[in-house]
């Protein structure tokens, strides 16, 4: 997905330091903002990453959230093929069906409970629509930012179907990384976790995780506690790394799902402006150049009915790198 807002206004953030009763650790809450991807039937994201106060929870470094969206009314989505660098794009969708094209040549579908992991490296371009078949498109779409050394590898796809797996009170699909004994076959560039999970009615899930790791859980739906902290719907919990264990409880009638994401914390700064992750406003300003002059670095997209997306001009004063916070 293409990010149509390169200068983003960042929502505050609000923390809620009651861990549960246990003393489990305390949970900060990133509200979502609603961005518009563009045109007179704009399909409207929920933004959660990247905050005023967080820009990164290990490698994450952008969660949009959107729908259930009726296509009819909304368009669905249909972006043209457009650009990334020092990045992978991760797909996942609980209804609907979208088309990928990239300039690797790969053409898929991303449907629900399968991943699609797109690694831009140096540099990528693709296009993502959704097909006839959708009638209501609901999901995610998540970036990865990739450390110095590798920001500059070669494209890559990767598609993978995580089983189920059943827990006490839920179950879970581990889509990249280690959970509740099941670790996902796809690689990745810094140590990570992404899944989905599936709470019963009334009913809480207690998880192993890495203590080195720190952790966002996105809520999609239900009424979901996040180590005894409330996370509504469509918002982001964020927990600092040395807990060993989280537990997540549904205090609702009916199932909550969310996502799990954890990761090693970055250490590192970036530079993020539309689609591209650099290290400095110089890496950026050379990516858009490349871009609007058909360089050979983000290579051709086959198959899409329609022209490519220009980049919207920069800034002009310089983009400056983001870090994170040291944990509070």
């Amino acid at each position: 997905m293409s990010n149509s807002n390169p200068a983003p206004t960042e929502a505050p953030t609000a923390t809620q330091p009651d861990g549960d009763a246990a003393g489990g650790p305390p949970v900060q809450v990133l509200p979502a903002r609603a961005v518009p991807l563009g045109g007179p039937r704009a399909m409207t994201v929920r933004r959660t990453l990247p905050q005023r106060d967080r820009s990164l929870i290990g490698a994450w470094c952008f969660v949009d959230h959107y729908g259930p969206d009726d296509v009819a009314a909304t368009g669905g989505m249909d972006v043209a093929p457009h650009p990334h660098t020092g990045l992978q794009t991760a797909s996942w969708l609980f209804s609907g069906e979208i088309e990928h094209r990239d300039s690797l040549g790969s053409h898929a579908y991303v449907r629900p409970g399968e991943l699609n992991l797109m690694t831009a490296g140096r540099g990528i371009s693709h296009s993502e629509v959704s097909t006839q078949r959708t009638t209501v498109l609901h999901g995610v779409q998540l970036w990865i930012a990739l450390p110095e050394k590798d920001r500059h590898t070669g494209r890559d796809f990767r598609h993978h179907v995580p089983a189920p797996v059943a827990l006490p009170g839920g179950r879970v699909r581990v889509f990249l990384g280690t959970l509740a004994g099941e670790t996902s076959p796809v690689p990745t560039y810094t140590p990570l976790l992404g899944a989905e999970i599936v709470i019963d009615p009334l009913a809480s899930v207690t998880l192993t995780v890495d203590p080195g790791f720190e952790h966002g859980v996105l809520v999609d739906r239900g009424d979901v506690r996040v180590a005894g902290t409330p996370v509504p719907r469509g918002e982001l919990g964020y927990l600092d790394p040395g807990a060993r264990t989280l537990t997540l409880a549904n205090t609702a009638n009916e199932p909550a799902r969310l996502l799990l994401l954890g990761g090693a914390p970055f250490g590192e700064e970036i530079v993020m402006w539309w689609n591209f992750i650099g290290r400095s406003h110089a890496d950026i300003v050379a990516a858009r150049e490349e871009w609007e002059s058909g360089a050979a670095r983000f290579g051709t997209v086959h198959g899409y009915p329609g022209e490519r997306l220009p980049a919207p001009e920069l800034p002009h004063s310089s983009l400056k790198p983001r870090g994170n916070p040291a944990p509070r």
